[in-house]
């Protein structure tokens, strides 16, 4: 019989005391959530459209009816669309620990089926947000007994003055692009990756350039010493978060980094319902292009987004968090039972 899983007695008291930080993290967030008034909300898993970002993926499962007949229907990779239905159904300030599920993703800092902490504020700017994210970074590295974020020999102190940076300003410090001058131009873009040492293909998409550009050039320098907010990202890479009122060129899109972690995406939500569909539908028929598969829209979505107060909202992989204030090498440390897929390298 194999003995060599996450169950096995000294593999599980190796873990254990992150397993027992991520409780007391938990427990100390929940805590912070309701001193602030927000509810806690358990937004269901099966849905009918599990999201529509391209680059996405997701599992897809069947609902059999008494009758025999079947429906497709998927795990969600986020309660984001629920969530926001709360929003347009009267819900003012709402968090929830949802369970979400993407397919093609494991590693050190990946796992198909993890924990995502999201919350949104009705009436809130993206700088509120902001706050919560520093005060939810400093309570978990409080709960952790760290005060510290740790990663590879990084270290980042939550309890310092945060860093903010717009995404124009990181091209330029950190891989000498001028990314305002290569808004519309995906080969002036792709020369200045290339003189930046970053290989792409020819041809490859604006978006995919400014993807690998940001990740080998950007993130490993974001959220040393302290915490790091890049934002005000280029419409392209907007998803559901709403243009800069002084400039349509970028978005009121933010990403929370420590150690070189993503740690949490946050918006000024989209509540033009017509821009939102579109968008979804333009990034349907890329992943369409590119893998060959699409999801269908969520209607009542679309709907709701219509209905919604004006509002700000964060996703934040709990998971990661839980990793850097325990101190854990690998997000498989911080799983009480870590997927099959598992893989320790990442990917």
């Amino acid at each position: 019989m194999d003995a060599s899983g996450w169950w096995n007695p000294e593999e599980h008291a190796r873990r254990r005391s992150h397993l027992l930080a991520r409780g007391q993290i938990k427990a100390a967030l929940r805590q912070w959530f309701e001193a602030e008034g927000f509810l806690e909300t358990e937004c269901g898993a099966l849905v009918v459209s599990p999201g529509n970002e391209a680059h996405l993926h997701a599992f897809r499962t069947e609902f059999v009816f008494e009758n025999g007949q079947t429906r497709s229907l998927y795990l969600h990779t986020s309660p984001e669309f629920a969530m926001k239905k709360l929003l347009a159904a009267g819900e003012t300030r709402i968090f929830d620990f949802a369970r979400a599920y993407r397919n093609r993703e494991a590693g050190g800092r990946h796992a198909p089926e993890f924990t995502l902490l999201e919350w949104y504020r009705a009436g809130a700017g993206m700088a509120d947000v902001m706050d919560d994210c520093i005060a939810i970074a400093r309570t978990a590295a409080a709960a952790g007994a760290t005060r510290q974020l740790l990663w590879k020999g990084e270290v980042c102190d939550p309890f310092a003055e945060p860093e903010k940076m717009t995404v124009a300003e990181a091209f330029d410090r950190f891989a000498k692009i001028d990314l305002v001058d290569c808004l519309e131009d995906a080969g002036r873009l792709r020369a200045g990756a290339l003189a930046a040492g970053v290989g792409v293909a020819e041809g490859a998409s604006w978006t995919d350039v400014f993807s690998a550009i940001l990740v080998t050039r950007i993130e490993p320098h974001l959220g040393r010493d302290c915490l790091t907010f890049l934002y005000r990202y280029p419409v392209s890479e907007a998803a559901l978060s709403r243009p800069v009122p002084d400039d349509p060129r970028f978005a009121e899109r933010f990403e929370l980094y420590a150690c070189g972690v993503e740690l949490a995406n946050g918006y000024r939500e989209l509540t033009d319902a017509t821009m939102l569909e579109a968008r979804q539908r333009a990034e349907m028929d890329l992943k369409e292009a590119l893998y060959g598969e699409r999801y269908p829209l969520d209607e009542g979505f679309v709907s709701a987004v219509a209905h919604m107060p004006e509002a700000s909202g964060v996703a934040l992989g709990f998971d990661r968090l839980v990793m850097l204030a325990s101190g854990a090498a690998s997000i498989n440390d911080v799983l009480w039972t870590p997927p099959a897929v598992s893989q320790e390298q990442d990917i």
